[in-house]
Order: C-alpha cells, then sequence, then structure tokens
C-alpha cells in the first residue's frame, strides 16, 4: 500500500498544516477568507499571481479577487498585465472607466484573444465602484512576440517632432515588420522564416541602430519632447528589439535548432518593464503583477531536466529580493485548455481542452488532493526546511515545471475545477 493510500503521505500532512480553505471564486464576495494573504505578501512591492493555464475561467475568477484584496486591503494601486506594453497604453483608459462599456473589443480586440475580457472588464467595474482604484499598465513585447507593429506604428508622431531624420528608418523597420505580423509567436515566427534572409537581418540591423540612436541623442530628444515621451518611446523601441530577438528564438524552436535560454529574452523584457512602471510611479506605489505561472516563477523554467529560460520572476527576485513574491495557480482538476500549434489558425494555435492523468507523485496538485483541500491557498513560505525538495513539480498546461516549489512560489491558490473561457476571439 502506498504512503498516500494509508493516509500517511507526508507531503499530504504538510499542506493540511499549512493550506486555508477559500471560500468562494466570486470576485465580488467579502474578502475575509483571503486574509491569510497578508503573511505571504508582507510588504513586498510587486506580488505576482499566476495561472497553470491560459484560457480557464476560474483562473481568471480567482485572480480578480486576489487583485480586489491587494487594492482594497493592501493599497495595492497598479495592475500590470502579461500584455504588451503599447497595448496597455492603449486599453488603460478604457478600464479606467473612459468611453463604453461594450467597446471592449474596439479599444483592444487583443484582450479578448488572449481571454482577458472578464479580468478587464472586471478592474474596469472595480475602479468606477471602489474607493481602491488600480492603474492598469502592459509589460509584455507586442502581441507576445506576435508582431512589432503595435509598438513601432505609435513612434512615428513622436519622431517626426524630435528627430524627422530617423524616420525613415522607422518605416523600414515597419515595412518588414508588416509582412511577418501574426497573431501570437506561434504563428509570426513561421512568417519571420519565410521571410528573405536579406530582410531579416535589415529588421535587426535598422531596430539595432534607431534603439542606439534614441539612447544616445536622449538629452537632444528630451529638449525637444520632454523626458515622459521620450521614456515611453524607448519602452517602445526596446519592446520591438526585444520581440525581433524573439521571432529568431521561436523560429529556431520550432525547427529544433534554437539556443538553450532563447525566450529568456521576452522575459526580461517583462521583468524591465515592471521596473520600469516602479520607477515611474509615486514612490510607495505597490504593483499587483498578473502573468503565466512559467513567468512569475523565481527559479529557471526547465521541462524534462532542460533549460527553457530564465524567467521574469527570477529577474525581479534577483533585483528586488524580498520585495517581490510569487503565488501560482492551479487546479486538481482532470482536464485543461492546451494550446496546440496550428498554422491555419490566425494566432498560430488552437486551444483544445485536454484530459489529464491523474497528479504525479511530488506535484502540489496530488498533495493537495491527498490532504482532501478543494479551493484553498497554500503557504509555501514556511515550506523550504521543512519539506526539502520533496515537493518538486507544478502542472503547466498539460506538462509539469520542475523545480523544488518552496523556492520558485510563496504560496499556490488551488481551484477544484476547469472551465475554459468562453469569450475568446482567437
Amino acid at each position: 500500500m502506498s504512503a498516500a493510500a494509508s493516509g500517511h503521505d507526508p507531503l499530504a500532512a504538510w499542506v493540511r498544516e499549512h493550506a486555508t480553505s477559500l471560500s468562494t471564486l466570486d470576485p465580488d464576495a467579502p474578502l475575509d477568507d483571503l486574509e491569510p494573504l497578508r503573511e505571504l505578501v508582507g510588504d513586498a512591492r510587486v506580488v505576482a499571481v499566476g495561472e497553470g493555464a491560459h484560457f480557464v475561467h476560474e483562473f481568471s475568477l480567482a485572480r480578480q479577487r486576489v487583485v480586489r484584496f491587494l487594492a482594497e486591503r493592501c493599497g495595492f494601486s497598479v495592475l500590470a498585465l502579461e500584455f504588451g506594453f503599447s497595448e496597455g497604453l492603449a486599453l488603460a483608459p478604457w478600464v479606467w472607466g473612459e468611453g463604453a462599456e461594450d467597446e471592449l473589443a474596439q479599444v483592444s480586440p487583443y484582450a479578448l484573444t488572449w481571454g482577458l475580457g472578464g479580468l478587464a472588464r472586471f478592474v474596469r467595474r472595480h475602479n468606477t465602484t471602489s474607493g481602491h482604484p488600480v492603474r492598469f499598465v502592459g509589460i509584455d513585447i507586442p502581441q507576445a512576440g506576435g508582431s512589432l507593429l503595435p509598438a513601432l506604428a505609435p513612434l512615428a508622431d513622436y519622431l517626426r517632432d524630435v528627430d524627422p531624420d530617423v524616420v525613415a528608418l522607422l518605416e523600414t523597420a515597419i515595412g518588414i515588420a508588416e509582412r511577418c505580423a501574426g497573431g501570437s509567436g506561434a504563428s509570426a515566427a513561421p512568417r519571420w522564416a519565410a521571410l528573405p534572409a536579406a530582410d531579416q537581418d535589415a529588421l535587426t540591423a535598422t531596430l539595432t541602430r534607431l534603439l542606439l540612436r534614441m539612447r544616445a541623442l536622449e538629452p537632444l530628444y528630451v529638449s525637444r519632447g520632454g523626458q515622459d515621451r521620450y521614456d515611453v518611446a524607448l519602452r517602445q523601441v526596446e519592446a520591438a528589439f526585444h520581440a525581433d530577438y524573439m521571432f529568431r528564438a521561436m523560429s529556431g524552436l520550432f525547427a529544433g535548432t534554437g539556443l538553450a535560454g532563447d525566450p529568456s529574452v521576452r522575459d526580461l523584457y517583462m521583468a524591465e518593464t515592471v521596473r520600469w512602471h516602479l520607477e515611474h510611479s509615486a514612490p510607495g506605489t505597490r504593483i499587483a503583477l498578473v502573468a503565466h505561472n512559467n513567468h512569475i516563477q523565481k527559479t529557471p523554467a526547465t521541462f524534462g531536466g532542460q533549460l527553457v529560460g530564465l524567467t521574469m520572476g527570477g529577474y525581479l527576485d534577483r533585483a528586488l529580493g524580498e520585495d517581490y513574491r510569487a503565488i501560482a495557480v492551479t487546479s486538481t482538476d482532470d482536464h485543461v485548455p492546451e494550446m496546440r500549434l496550428d498554422e491555419s489558425a490566425a494566432v498560430g494555435f488552437t486551444v483544445v481542452d485536454t484530459p489529464l492523468p491523474a497528479p504525479e507523485p511530488g506535484s502540489v496538485e496530488a498533495a493537495v488532493l491527498g490532504a482532501g483541500l478543494g479551493l484553498g491557498l497554500v503557504n509555501l513560505r514556511r515550506a523550504p526546511g521543512e519539506l526539502g525538495g520533496a515537493l518538486d513539480r507544478i502542472r503547466t498546461q498539460t506538462a509539469y515545471m520542475h523545480a523544488p516549489l518552496p523556492e520558485a512560489f510563496d504560496g499556490v491558490l488551488v481551484t477544484p475545477s476547469v472551465t475554459v473561457e468562453e469569450e475568446l476571439g482567437l
């Protein structure tokens, strides 16, 4: 008889001692059951809330509740989302309450593409009804690496004002970027790979020249357009620069020729953008950061013993220390939406509700099931000395991410059920 079957599973016993049952996923319900979050959050300036898979309705609800708790009870005033930096600038006024409720699809179709409509609408409603509104910002490269255009297109007017001689460089980059634009990195990478090598290299060279010129001429640009406009424009060029690298990285990944760790470039940009928002906010600002578990974890992303990349959470942990906390979100259900590569799809993949086997031993999902916990929160901050490396994996989509979980996350919020989001603009 196994330890779990005999009722002596040490991981399950540990979870029973260190987990708290939660009463509901209803974002509008009273928040008292989330009070154990205070210990996990502490005085951190950035608290990340994850998800084990995209397009899960319960994960969206859980993150809405946590964001509301952080805003209303802990004083967080910025919501940073795994969403393009430039796209976030366009969506922010609507989230703050401008325009009509039913205009989301027109303001930001990309938000619907990634199943973020529910979260965006919740935060808009929170901002118009609560005494604790949150400013919305994006942190990612444009369209998750799908297109350079959201980052490059807004630069034209700025450069005409401060450096008209460089507009031709921008137009060259836009012209090439238009030919490989897609809905995500999964669709854009094959289109980029189909470009002539001369065009691929020209795009990189043009972006490099534009980026270095903007850095070198900062005093001149600021004298002509102000510091705030310069800072935003530079971050947009840097987004395009990183996204161009990701075209090569994703193309190599699909072809089996990529370098280990290449996807780190995207996570580096996201981490730097979180810090950019901290630096461009009032002293004492606290940020609620919403992104996939694989991005917020503090340890490198490894699957099957192979390094995929360093993570946004790892960079933030290195830079901020105790000012950064990460809370994973996962489920014990027996199915999950998976993203299957599909070249015929606009975004390069389709979402398929996929059955899952029973959780693997050593996973947080197996320990939670063994503990009899349903909807709940597991505190991992006391775990390292007690668990060693026994709790060493967590589901990510249909696979597992392997790492000592107490090193990767400060806590795990677990839902017993999974429902695929209905509002997807795929």
